[in-house]
């Protein structure tokens, strides 16, 4: 009878241990240059969703592609925090957020905190969890479709 509440787990060869827990399969990825990264997978209560533990076995392969459109997409995020400070309309910016001045500069004032892969729209979408230096209230997600950057969430929530 108890066995009917514990948590389902599953093993995969490429990616290791995971465990269900609200309709995501939760485990741990290792990505280049930023080390290991909890990973959801979409699902059904058995197993992992194929489709995403495909997208989840390429990333360690993609991720280094993607920095460029990642590091655009936060500068891009970053500008009008940018020109507030150049306004003196953010005196408590810190210096570090004063500098950047190249989507590199905003790259590397970002920490990657998550990733998710799971439907969106009907579609398989790899969601890249991101927190910022200078935008503290909300986490990033920046998306790709197909491995190709679709769009900068400004507002996104782990699952």
């Amino acid at each position: 009878m108890f066995g009917l509440f514990k948590s389902r787990s599953y093993s995969d060869v490429h990616l290791g241990e995971f465990s269900l827990k609200n309709s995501y399969w939760r485990g741990r990825i290792v990505l280049d240059p930023n080390g290991e990264i909890p990973l959801a997978l979409a699902g059904t209560r058995d197993a992992p969703d194929a489709n995403a533990l495909a997208e989840a076995y390429r990333l360690p392969a993609s991720f280094p592609g993607w920095a460029p459109s990642i590091a655009q997409a936060l500068f891009e995020h970053f500008e009008p925090y940018g020109e507030a400070i150049a306004a003196g309309e953010y005196p408590e910016a810190p210096d570090n957020v004063r500098d950047i001045k190249t989507p590199r500069d905003a790259l590397s004032n970002s920490k990657l905190q998550f990733i998710t892969v799971g439907r969106i729209s009907g579609s398989m979408v790899t969601e890249l969890g991101y927190v910022t230096e200078w935008d503290e209230e909300h986490t990033l997600g920046i998306r790709f479709h197909d491995g190709k950057f679709a769009e900068l969430c400004g507002s996104t929530l782990r699952v």
